[in-house]
């Protein structure tokens, strides 16, 4: 069983940075693709970015393009959101997940997510 937990949420302002933190439990965490994504209240969860086992690859969704950077610190077992120039629709909770395989697509991670962490950005 792989085990996931977010950190790094908070109360933030508009055009400010938060760093959320993801803790893999397993030391097979390298062999696993990484996401994150975010649900807002009454919407469905959506992706936000992708990184592959290895760190050579990674996606944004485009409306965080520019402002968000996805990071894999396998030694730590740890993927990373490094969001800058936050605005209020970003506000959500982000959960990060774990699959074998790699996608944009939120229905296709099916195997391991986190129990979220709330970000919320002030106007």
């Amino acid at each position: 069983q792989v085990q996931l937990g977010e950190s790094g949420g908070g109360l933030v302002q508009a055009g400010g940075s938060l760093r959320l933190s993801c803790a893999v439990s397993r030391r097979t965490f390298v062999s696993y693709n990484m996401g994150w994504f975010r649900q807002a209240p009454g919407k469905e969860r959506d992706f936000v970015a992708a990184i592959n086992w290895n760190g050579g690859r990674a996606d944004y969704a485009d409306s965080v393009k520019g402002r968000f950077t996805i990071s894999r610190d396998n030694a730590k077992r740890t993927v990373y959101l490094q969001m800058n120039s936050l605005k209020p629709e970003d506000t959500a909770v982000y959960y990060c997940a774990a699959s074998s395989s790699y996608s944009t697509v939120v229905a296709r991670w099916k195997d391991y997510w986190g129990q979220g962490t709330q970000v919320t950005v002030s106007s």
